[in-house]
């Protein structure tokens, strides 16, 4: 999935080591338990080896599953898919009578929780408002660290539209259509959903045009920007740096700034 994940180059990987590439075929599903796994793993190497190590990235839930105290449960996929054929109504009154007080602390009108709070009482008798009030949910809540860090966000909020859509017309361009048709036999639930390959799956499959289906998927990753924003914005650790442009002076003071407030420059 090289360019609709915008995989670095193997000329910027030889420069830079990077790491948390190709560790899941696209046929996989890959969990934020298990990124969160490896992920600490070089963490914990690194720190060892007294290396800088820049956390650089997308899905806020994935980021503070390695520099925060969070643990999952475990998953079974016999429950799964049983919780999954339920419609949203009986799923609602199943997880109300396990545990009343849900309401209070999960979004009931969203399956997705609702099934996976059942499949977590199933599995460990905890209920979402047990789970709610543990000392490692307060911890997250509050912004406790696991993992000592220090945070930078860009902010491009004036043109983050014009972005997306010239980000995605390039990897229209560099080839995304192409890969998708390659992966497309082989691709899993997770790989499948992923923003881009998700809307040109309907292209290969020859249920929806090119124009179309492209427009989709910048409406659906404006969509995305705007739900990861507003999760890290929420993050009062995070120092927020304007992006203006995309020119020399603009990048060249960004990475000054980041260095600086991380101590590698004085």
């Amino acid at each position: 999935m090289d360019i609709g994940t915008a995989k670095p180059d193997q000329a910027t990987r030889a420069r830079i080591p990077h790491y948390m590439i190709d560790v899941a075929d696209p046929a996989d599903a890959f969990s934020v338990k298990q990124f969160q796994s490896i992920g600490r793993a070089v963490l914990e190497s690194a720190s060892t080896s007294h290396q800088r190590v820049l956390i650089v990235g997308g899905s806020g839930l994935h980021f503070r599953s390695l520099v925060d105290p969070m643990t999952f449960a475990p998953t079974d996929p016999d429950i799964r898919r049983e919780l999954d054929a339920m419609e949203l109504e009986e799923l609602q009154r199943s997880l109300l009578s396990i545990d009343a007080d849900a309401g209070n602390v999960l979004d009931m009108a969203n399956p997705r929780r609702i099934v996976r709070a059942i499949e977590v009482w199933r599995i460990t008798s905890e209920t979402p408002s047990y789970r709610a009030v543990s000392a490692e949910a307060i911890a997250v809540r509050t912004y406790k660290p696991f993992l000592e860090h220090i945070s930078f966000g860009l902010d491009a909020e004036g043109n983050l539209g014009a972005r997306v859509e010239h980000r995605f017309s390039s990897m229209i361009s560099s080839g995304l259509l192409e890969e998708v048709r390659l992966l497309a036999p082989t691709l899993g639930r997770t790989a499948a959903q992923a923003v881009g390959y998700k809307e040109l799956l309907a292209v290969v499959n020859d249920s929806e045009d090119l124009d179309a289906a492209s427009q989709r998927a910048i409406v659906a990753t404006r969509a995305l920007v705007k739900r990861q924003r507003t999760f890290f914005r929420r993050d009062p650790r995070i120092e927020w740096i304007p992006w203006q442009d995309d020119s020399d002076a603009t990048i060249g003071s960004i990475v000054n700034r980041i260095a600086e407030g991380a101590g590698w420059i004085s």
